[in-house]
């Protein structure tokens, strides 16, 4: 439970497990009376019972008919309120309000997640590192086969598609370390494609992109070319000077013009 939703540390998790308090008694009231009348039915009826009236004309009952669909019928009716109310809320592509978003690109592959700071130049493979109580805009694809990203105490799930780009808004209310990994199986390492986020405050996080700058190496085609082959890479490496438009590139060669939309962009 502590790296799931129930222990929220952001707001977009936060709404979810409020959601999830709300909706779960009204499915324990859908559910519950299955659970208790199956088997009391059952044994009621049981072969051995030869006291109980036998009633073979027995056909309607408007007590029963209404038992059987006015509460199911304002269940759907409530749940689809309620579920359209947090759905736009929970958007995954609505910015969050507050300060002007960090913006971090996300390049899944087999079988890393490397985060790029376009404003920065900085690279990270398998640790994302956020301000806390800022907003965070994830823009997401993939080199291969569908993933999805997903950190269960900030946020929810979204798929990366090769080609496309998805996008991921939450906020991490408090400094602290959090989970997050891959949920759409993809091979052989698939159990170990996971990173760390890192919530610091505004001053550690500027520290850390400048600190990067200075001593990173340089994200050049040998690191390019490591990070595309299909091996789990050691470490949580940093690296500077990423070529402007990386993020763009990768989305093209892998299909994005045959993608993109009305505007000419990837979708």
């Amino acid at each position: 439970m502590s790296h799931g939703f129930m222990a929220a540390a952001g707001p977009v998790a936060a709404q979810q497990r409020e959601l999830f308090w709300i909706v779960a008694p009204v499915l324990a009231f859908v559910v519950g009376p299955v659970l208790i009348l199956v088997p009391l039915i059952a044994w009621h009826y049981r072969l051995s019972n030869k006291g109980d009236a036998y009633r073979p004309n027995w056909n309607f009952s408007w007590t029963l008919e209404g038992f059987i669909w006015i509460p199911p019928a304002l269940i759907v009716i409530g749940l689809a309120v309620l579920l359209w109310s947090y759905t736009k809320r929970l958007d995954p592509y609505r910015v969050l309000p507050g300060a002007s978003p960090l913006e971090v690109q996300v390049v899944a592959s087999d079988w890393n997640w490397l985060f790029v700071y376009p404003g920065s130049g900085i690279a990270s493979v398998n640790r994302l590192v956020i301000p806390a109580d800022r907003p965070v805009r994830l823009t997401i694809t993939s080199t291969t086969v569908m993933q999805s990203l997903m950190i269960p105490r900030l946020t929810g799930q979204i798929y990366a598609m090769a080609g496309m780009k998805t996008q991921l808004n939450f906020q991490a209310n408090r400094p602290g370390n959090f989970r997050g990994a891959n949920m759409q199986y993809n091979g052989n390492g698939f159990p170990q494609q996971s990173f760390d986020v890192v919530a610091v405050n505004p001053s550690q996080f500027q520290n850390w992109l400048a600190g990067s700058d200075r001593m990173a190496p340089t994200f050049d085609a040998h690191v390019r070319g490591l990070l595309a082959e299909r091996s789990t890479v050691a470490g949580e490496p940093v690296y500077a000077h990423v070529p402007r438009g990386f993020f763009d590139s990768v989305v093209a060669a892998n299909g994005g013009a045959a993608h993109a939309g009305a505007n000419g962009r990837s979708q």
